[in-house]
Parts: structure tokens; C-alpha cells; sequence
């Protein structure tokens, strides 16, 4: 019997439970050697921000717990890593689990190539998506670019059911060797901003569970209504969990079929897994159109006439755009690394169209500053909001953050948990500070443009502004 170790790459798969890789080498009763390798080198542009970097060393520190310390960190080209590993161990196979960015695609593929030159067996296998890209497709073999027909057609018609989860296998066979430790990947910043997001978080796949019970038992009823107002429960905040792979989309759709007959609430879960699906829609046009995090979908938007103002981007930054619900979700994002869905929509459309900047600036502020960040949701959604995207917003969708946020934040719980300083000011003037008489500002404490911020823009002449950039575009291909 062959006993020579194996390696299991861990790349955004960091669980124990239904991994495929993981489960297959155990399957082989050979020692496995559990390694990670923080790889900057071939990630360009796309290196882990600092949200993400915080996470990621939480999460590893949870995994190596659960290998019983036999982890191995590394930092730098993974194809140099691991001939270095082969050397030292004997190692004659690779277990991973495949990622869908096309720089890491491009990498997986050439380590491939090379290792079955050298007769090192390499294994690769599906633990991120419900639906892998290249099986989702149109009769005509082409991919399909509006979200209803991808979903509808695509996967529930012609794909098969997404298979059930995989037990955590049990006694894994660990290959012990000398202590490579967690701090070798430099992952923490050396100022401690992220005590906030500390209080927030449990990264690790038993945080991940966690957050799917207590999302199936106290937000899945009501969801499909309830997710559109940022101070409910009705959002599953499983997103961070599902990028680094900390748990499985085959373990919450499965789950959550569950749950919706145990609860009835057949409505709330199809509309909860429909959003699921749009995660596997930004992974399948990214597969199918690698070049979209910096390139238009629609190639008419090359032309278009964005602004460049570094003081109107700082503002939005900071949240001190005199917006209430813009300045709150913009606040959230940097306390907590996180923000509401419906309050990313507004703060998105905000920037490109009320401001009219680039959506690339979005992109990489919340590249930077989300702990979910992940390349194929953040430039699909990028472009959504833009209009430029495969399936996007109308450009005469243009959020209105006053009403938006007496619609969906009306008792002002959101905002005044983000914006304190405005939160004497009575619901009726939260969202619109400006336009509270005198003596009521006066009552809330706010001295507009010192206490708070002006509006920086004019939501009406920027929309008319937007509008007319929009129609400035040539006619659809």
C-alpha cells in the first residue's frame, strides 16, 4: 500500500466538514500534510485587502485548531512552495479544491501541467459553487448574461440537484513536521483598527454555523421582504463565510430546504436561494468574462463621461456625504467590514450616478474594506449598479437616499446607530437634516456643515446630470 504523504491545499475552502479535497485524501488513508499559502505574487491587482487579511488569519488560526496544530503556513509562489514540500516529505500527490478567479486559474492550471510532467498526481475538485460555470450554459453552448434565465433555465431546469453535503471525516491521518507558524503570513495589521469588527465576528467554520442557525431560525421567515430593511435580522450575513469557504453553499441550500418545510416558509427560502444563485451568476460571468472586474460589459460605457473629484470620493469614503443613509452604510462598512444589501444598492447608486464616479472606485474601496470581499460579487455588482454590467439596473434607476431611507429605515434605528450625531433629530427630518426648521436642528444639536455635513450634491440636479451622461451613450450593440 502506498503510505507517501499527500498535500491538501487549503485555498477558500478553510472547513473540515464536506471538503471535498479534504475527504478524498482521508478516503486514500495516506498522511495528509494541510498547507496554505498566502500567494501575492500571482494575485496582481487582486492581493487580499486589509479587511480580508484580518479575517483570513482568524480563520486560519480556527482551521489549524481543528487540525490539531498540523497546519503549514507559507507566503509566497505556490509552485515553488510546493516542490519545496515535495522534496522534504516525499510527497507524491495534491488535493485541492478548485477557485474560480481567473488569476488563480491561470496559476492552478500551470502548477497542473508541471506536476503531471513530474509524474506528482494532481487532484482538483468542486467545494465552492452549487453549479460549476462551464456546466451552466444556453443550448447554443454560450453563456447565459441575464440573471432569470441563468437561474431558472439554467440551473434549476437543466442542471442536476446540488448534492447533498459530506460528513467531517474522522481521524484524519496528519502529517507532523516542523512548526511553520500562522504569523509567517503577516496577515494582521500592525494597528489595531479592527476592534470593532473583533466584537462583531467569529470567522471559522464553527462562526459559520453559528450564523446559518441563527439566520434559518430567526431570519429566514420574513426574508423576502424583511431583507430590504437594514436594522432586521432578515439577512443571513453569510457571505464572508461562503468567500473564504469557511462553510459550504451545498451545506445552506441543503439546510435551508430544510428549514423552509419545518418552518413554511416555502416563499421567504426560494427568494433567499435565489440570492444564493446570483453569487453563482457573478462567479459563472467572471469565469466567462475574465476580464470584468476592470472592463465594461457593455463596451458603450468605455465612453463614458465620469467625473474625477478626490474630495467628493473622500466624502463618500468617510461617510460625510450630508445623506444620512449613505453617510451610515458608508460608516458600518469601516466599523464592521460589513453593509446591509439594500443600503450597498443605495450607497453604489449614490456614487455613480449622484456623484459620477467611476465604479471602479467603489469596487476597490470595498475591495479593501469588506470582509466578503470577493472579486466575481464585488465587480458584477460594481457594474450592476453602473448600468454597464451583463444584467444591469436600468440607467434611469437612480436611488434616492431621502426616500430610500424613510422607506426602509423609517424609525431611524439603522442611521442613528451609524450617524450619532444626528440622532436627536426627530424621524421626520432624519433622512433630511437640511430641511428641518431652525430651532428643531438647534434641539437635535446639529450645526449643518460643522457638526454634520451639507449635502455635497444636489440630488436633483445630479440625477438630471446622470440622466443625460446615460443618454449620451451610444445604442446597445
Amino acid at each position: 500500500m502506498n503510505n507517501d504523504p499527500i498535500i491538501v491545499w487549503f485555498r477558500q475552502d478553510l472547513r473540515v466538514a464536506d471538503n471535498p479535497a479534504l475527504t478524498a485524501a482521508h478516503d486514500t488513508g495516506r498522511p495528509i500534510i494541510p498547507v496554505y499559502i498566502r500567494d501575492d505574487i500571482n494575485s496582481g491587482e487582486w492581493k487580499l485587502g486589509g479587511a480580508s487579511r484580518w479575517w483570513l488569519h482568524q480563520s486560519l488560526a480556527r482551521l489549524n485548531d481543528k487540525l490539531d496544530g498540523a497546519m503549514r503556513f507559507e507566503s509566497g509562489d505556490p509552485m515553488a512552495i510546493l516542490q519545496q514540500i515535495i522534496t522534504q516529505t516525499g510527497a507524491t500527490a495534491i488535493y485541492w479544491n478548485r477557485c474560480y478567479e481567473p488569476w488563480r486559474i491561470k496559476r492552478d492550471k500551470a502548477i497542473k501541467a508541471t506536476y503531471k510532467e513530474q509524474d506528482i498526481a494532481v487532484h482538483s475538485f468542486n467545494s465552492a459553487l452549487l453549479f460549476e460555470p462551464h456546466n451552466v450554459l444556453k443550448e447554443d453552448g454560450t453563456p447565459y448574461r441575464v440573471f432569470t434565465p441563468f437561474y431558472k433555465k439554467g440551473c434549476l431546469g437543466r442542471a442536476p440537484e446540488p448534492r447533498a453535503p459530506l460528513p467531517k471525516p474522522q481521524n484524519l491521518n496528519l502529517y507532523r513536521h516542523d512548526a511553520c507558524p500562522l504569523d509567517n503570513l503577516g496577515l494582521m495589521p500592525s494597528i489595531a483598527w479592527y476592534k470593532d469588527m473583533d466584537s462583531t465576528w467569529k470567522p471559522g467554520e464553527n462562526g459559520a454555523q453559528q450564523c446559518l442557525t441563527h439566520f434559518l431560525s430567526n431570519g429566514l421567515q420574513g426574508y423576502k421582504d424583511g431583507r430590504n430593511y437594514p436594522a432586521q435580522e432578515n439577512v443571513s450575513r453569510l457571505s464572508p463565510y461562503l468567500h473564504f469557504g469557511e462553510i459550504s453553499p451545498h451545506d445552506v441550500w441543503h439546510s435551508t430546504r430544510i428549514a423552509m418545510l419545518a418552518n413554511q416558509c416555502e416563499s421567504d427560502g426560494e427568494h433567499f436561494l435565489s440570492e444564493i444563485v446570483w453569487r453563482e451568476f457573478s462567479n459563472s460571468l467572471l469565469y466567462h468574462f475574465p476580464d470584468m472586474p476592470r472592463k465594461n460589459l457593455q463596451a458603450k460605457f468605455d465612453n463614458f463621461p465620469w467625473r474625477q473629484s478626490d474630495e467628493a470620493l473622500s466624502a463618500w469614503q468617510k461617510g460625510e456625504t450630508g445623506y444620512p443613509i449613505v453617510d451610515a452604510g458608508m460608516r458600518e462598512l469601516w466599523q464592521t467590514g460589513y453593509m446591509h444589501n439594500r443600503v450597498r444598492m443605495i450607497v453604489g447608486s449614490f456614487l455613480v450616478k449622484n456623484l459620477l464616479l467611476h465604479w471602479h472606485h467603489g469596487e476597490d474601496w470595498f475591495w479593501d474594506t469588506l470582509v466578503d470581499a470577493d472579486l466575481a460579487n464585488n465587480s458584477a455588482s460594481w457594474q450592476w449598479i453602473a448600468g454597464s454590467g451583463a444584467d444591469a439596473a436600468p440607467y434611469f434607476r437612480v436611488f434616492n437616499p431621502i426616500t430610500q431611507g424613510q422607506k426602509f429605515d423609517s424609525t431611524g434605528e439603522y442611521v442613528r446607530r451609524f450617524v450619532p450625531e444626528i440622532a436627536k433629530m426627530p424621524d421626520k427630518y432624519l433622512h433630511n437634516p437640511w430641511e428641518a426648521p431652525a430651532h428643531i436642528r438647534e434641539y437635535a444639536g446639529i450645526d449643518l456643515g460643522k457638526t454634520y455635513p451639507k449635502p455635497i450634491v444636489d440630488l436633483k440636479a445630479s440625477r438630471l446630470r446622470a440622466l443625460d451622461a446615460f443618454k449620451s451613450l451610444a445604442s446597445p450593440e
